[in-house]
Formats: C-alpha cells, sequence, structure tokens
C-alpha cells in the first residue's frame, strides 16, 4: 500500500487556509447542495479564488439567495445557480444534457441522512442509496465528457465516518430482505460515494480526471435534521469553516495534484482501520470502502440501474 498523503495543514484548518495563494481564475466548477452548509463555504472559498462557480442545488429559489450573497462577499460575478435534484433522473439528466464546455472541478457535496421510515426512490431503490449515491452516478456520467476535456479536471465527493456502519451489501441493496435500518442505509449510501470514487480514479485518470473522496468532520448542519442535532461532544466538533477545508483542499489545492482514489479526513488521508473506532477521533476509512473489486461490482451496478 502506497505511503499515506499528509498535508500541512490539520483538523482545525479553515477552508480559506487551504486555499490561500491558489488562483483558480479560468476554472470552472460545480457543486451540488451548495445552498446550505459546507456546500455555501465551499462555493465562497473557490469563487473568491477566481473559480466560475455552478451551484447545482434542487431548490434554485433558495440558490439564488446564496449567489446572491456570495457575489457580493467575493466581488465574483460568475456564481451561478442550477437546478439539479438528485433524487430525479430526469433533472440529473437535464443539467448535465445542457451543460457545454470543460469542467475542471466537481464537487459532489449533496446528501440526506438517516431517514426514519424506508422510502424508495430512483427506480424503487432505497431512497439514501439512490439520492446519495446514484443521483451522484448519473452527474458524474453525465458530465464526464465536460471533465476530460479540463484536460486536468478533479471530482470531489463528500462521504462520511458514517461508511463505517456498512459495506454496500449487493445482495440487498433496498432493504428488501433486511428490517430498515437509517443508519446502516446512510452507511451504504456513504460508502457506496467513496467506491464511486475509487472507480472513476482507475477508469479515467488516464483522461486527467482524478477523484477522492473524503469526511468533512461532525459539523452541525441541517443534514442532522432526523437525528435531532449534532450529537458529537463539542471538543470533536467543527465549524462549517473547517468543515469545508478538506472539499476546498482536494478541489483546489496545487498539493494534490496527480493524487486520486483515495479518501480523506482533517486535510489528509485517512488511515485504513479494520473494525469501527469505539472512540471520538480520527475515524478513519474501512478496507470495504476502497477495495477495487466492490468499486467495479458497484459501477456495473450502477450503469445497469440507470440504463
Amino acid at each position: 500500500m502506497s505511503q499515506l498523503f499528509r498535508s500541512p495543514f490539520d483538523r482545525h484548518s479553515t477552508a480559506s487556509e487551504v486555499i490561500d495563494g491558489v488562483d483558480l481564475s479560468g476554472r470552472r466548477a460545480v457543486i451540488t447542495g451548495a445552498a446550505s452548509g459546507i456546500g455555501v463555504e465551499t462555493t465562497r472559498a473557490l469563487a473568491a479564488a477566481g473559480a466560475d462557480v455552478t451551484l447545482a442545488v434542487r431548490r434554485p429559489d433558495a440558490g439564488e439567495r446564496v449567489a446572491a450573497d456570495l457575489r457580493a462577499r467575493t466581488g465574483n460575478d460568475a456564481i451561478h445557480v442550477a437546478q439539479v435534484d438528485l433524487a430525479d433522473l430526469a433533472s440529473v439528466n437535464a443539467f448535465t444534457e445542457a451543460w457545454g464546455g470543460p469542467l475542471h472541478i466537481l464537487v459532489n457535496n449533496a446528501g440526506i441522512m438517516m431517514l426514519p421510515e424506508l422510502e424508495r426512490g430512483t427506480r424503487g431503490h432505497e431512497q439514501q442509496f439512490a439520492t446519495n449515491y446514484l443521483g451522484h452516478f448519473a452527474l458524474v456520467l453525465g458530465l464526464h465528457g465536460a471533465l476530460a476535456d479540463a484536460e486536468g479536471a478533479r471530482v470531489v465527493t463528500v462521504s462520511s465516518m458514517g461508511h463505517l456502519f456498512s459495506p454496500v451489501v449487493f445482495d440487498d441493496l433496498d432493504y428488501r430482505f433486511r428490517p430498515y435500518d437509517p443508519l446502516g442505509a446512510y452507511g451504504q449510501s456513504k460508502t457506496a460515494e467513496v467506491l464511486l470514487t475509487v472507480e472513476a480514479d482507475r477508469r479515467w485518470s488516464s483522461e486527467g480526471i482524478r477523484a477522492n473522496a473524503l469526511h468533512p468532520g461532525a459539523i452541525a448542519t441541517n443534514l442532522q435534521r432526523h437525528t435531532g442535532g449534532l450529537k458529537t461532544p463539542e471538543p470533536y466538533r467543527k465549524t462549517i469553516e473547517q468543515g469545508a477545508a478538506t472539499s476546498v483542499f482536494l478541489a483546489a489545492s496545487p498539493l494534490v495534484e496527480g493524487i486520486g482514489g483515495r479518501y480523506f479526513e482533517d486535510v489528509g488521508e485517512a488511515p485504513r482501520v479494520t473494525s469501527r473506532p469505539t472512540e471520538f477521533g480520527v475515524p478513519g476509512v474501512a478496507p470495504y470502502a476502497l477495495n477495487a473489486a466492490n468499486a467495479e461490482r458497484l459501477w456495473d451496478v450502477g450503469t445497469t440501474i440507470l440504463r
């Protein structure tokens, strides 16, 4: 196994700090879920560095309010809003078909967490798997040509330490045999996002497309609306600015040029763990989330579903 990548930053670093001195003029970025939480800060940091940024959001009205604020704060008028509902393949396909020109940065940031009851989304699949994984998989596939045209693109996917609660259960992706478990379903969808990263990087790195996944840390956002709020003890929490740091680092820092197929946390590559940690701190990454055979299998499953 290759040596873990280390950066000069840590869990206390902010998005502004990790992108300091980086010029993104002429670069185009798309960020899903950019109307709230760390998506807003990720957008702000990239726009402040000169990028042309599109907020890919489910509710364009909310996106427009955020975009207007960020244009004023950054002095960058090249902040756009587009409607993308990851739970609706027609919406995803409409966005990718309308996109023109190269795309240098794609941040798969949107997500849903721990739906209390079993819901089914895209073509009958469990809703968290359908939204967090299938929606982003369709987006990545649809934008493949634009990413290749950039001649040096980055795909950044916001996963979670939640992946440690479940591998992808290929024999029962949609809880048709198992009792529904909100945390297990969330964990499976987050593992799927890491596997998307692994296989995209393997398939497309020769085209200049590098992909990485990350755990942003424990940040109080709308993501926890079904859990009664953030439960992580105060010393282990991050601010929004700290929570966006790893996403921004992977999207823009020259320090990770040529790095791909990896999983990061606290602005550094996460160590592999053999079991789920019982204490807070650096949770690490499960080997099943980086397994090449799992990644290829899931890609084939996703391709079949989207046909």
